[in-house]
């Protein structure tokens, strides 16, 4: 779990490019993009492993697919540190960490039986703070209250485009 929580500590810390530096390292889908990685890997390009291995003749090799909470760390780290959602008490707050050169990303978010769109832009110069909308509403507190009301509703969140800290 270990590099999960280093890259979440890169989130929290607001230096993006570390963040999804180690994020690309410990994705599995990293360690399978050709025939020959997957010779090295030897573990499922879908399952976290715990380990990689690095004493000849396994360099490289995964281990500890199935036995691990790495995986639920994983999430955590994509939705809660890379993506920026926190959900308390029923109320949905954004700190997002996203890569320099995205300039959004699109979260269809589930809340009891109530959908909510939600739209994350990264704009440089056009604000110095989040900014967002419910259902083209300007909210004034940096979350939004949840309602399970089974209507569709839309969200959007602008956040400035800083240079990495990193």
């Amino acid at each position: 779990h270990a590099a999960i929580w280093v890259a979440m500590a890169f989130a929290a810390l607001g230096e993006r490019k570390r963040a999804w530096d180690v994020m690309d390292i410990v994705n599995p889908i990293n360690h399978t993009k050709s025939p020959e990685d997957v010779e090295i890997y030897k573990v499922e390009p879908y399952v976290v492993s715990s380990d990689i291995y690095a004493v000849a003749p396994h360099v490289g090799r995964g281990g500890w697919t199935w036995f691990t909470g790495s995986a639920a760390w994983m999430y955590r780290l994509i939705v809660e540190s890379l993506m920026g959602l926190s959900l308390k008490n029923g109320k949905l707050s954004f700190a997002p960490c996203l890569p320099e050169a995205w300039n959004e990303i699109k979260i269809h978010y589930r809340y009891g039986e109530t959908p909510y769109h939600i739209v994350i832009r990264q704009t440089a110069g056009k604000t110095d703070h989040i900014v967002m909308t419910l259902d083209g509403l300007i909210i004034s507190d940096a979350e939004i209250t949840l309602v399970d009301d089974q209507k569709e509703h839309v969200v959007d969140v602008v956040i400035p485009a800083v240079s990495d800290k990193s």
